[in-house]
């Protein structure tokens, strides 16, 4: 346990976000050093499920591991969303982690607006299709896992152009890398907007 971040959850939150950054560092050395990032990548959101778990059956919930969550969730996909627009290879296009990165802004602008009154990311949530949409564990897992098929599917699609230059499937993997990346924006997008609506109430003017 590492005491110094107050509980393991947070220590395997931490353990994530230096994983990303190996990744980062590495990714294009050689097709091996890739094959390595890619399966490091499937750790990482693996490990976003696990850390949540340890802190409900050790019972080390709080505000501070909540936020620390959600912060490291953005910090991992906004890494990785301008790392491969940015790459050589432009994988996808520029506007996409634009998106990402404003929706985060504004989510987490009234998501902290909301803590101040006491409410945290998922109590801030009040009708059943804002939950449904914010903190099901439906659609965090799907929007989880279409986020984690494009970080892996999209260098993936290097690797397997390395390994087999001349195979025209790799062409079709490449644009279904495509497609799911622009579906978990369309969620990202789609899933951001309860957060403004439910968030409202914490930010408009109090009647004169």
């Amino acid at each position: 346990m590492w005491r110094c971040v107050g509980m393991a959850a947070n220590a395997i939150t931490l353990f994530r976000l230096f994983l990303t950054f190996i990744v980062i560092g590495l990714f294009r050395r050689n097709v091996y050093i890739d094959i390595a990032c890619i399966v490091t990548i499937l750790i990482i959101f693996i490990l976003d499920s696990v850390d949540g778990i340890v802190a409900r059956k050790q019972n080390q919930t709080s505000t501070f591991g909540a936020v620390f969550d959600i912060a490291a969730d953005r910090i991992v996909e906004n890494v990785f969303w301008i790392f491969f627009a940015a790459m050589e290879e432009r994988l996808i296009p520029f506007w996409l982690p634009i998106a990402v990165v404003t929706r985060g802004f504004l989510t987490d602008g009234v998501r902290s607006i909301a803590l101040t009154e006491g409410k945290t990311a998922f109590e801030m949530s009040s009708a059943a299709w804002s939950r449904a949409l914010t903190s099901s564990r439906f659609s965090r897992g799907l929007y989880g896992l279409t986020k984690m098929l494009t970080f892996i599917f999209l260098p993936a699609t290097l690797v397997l152009k390395d390994i087999y230059p001349n195979i025209q499937i790799v062409d079709t993997f490449s644009l279904v890398s495509v497609i799911i990346a622009y579906i978990a924006v369309a969620m990202c997008i789609i899933r951001g907007i309860p957060v403004l609506v439910d968030g409202w109430r914490y930010i408009k003017p109090e009647p004169e």
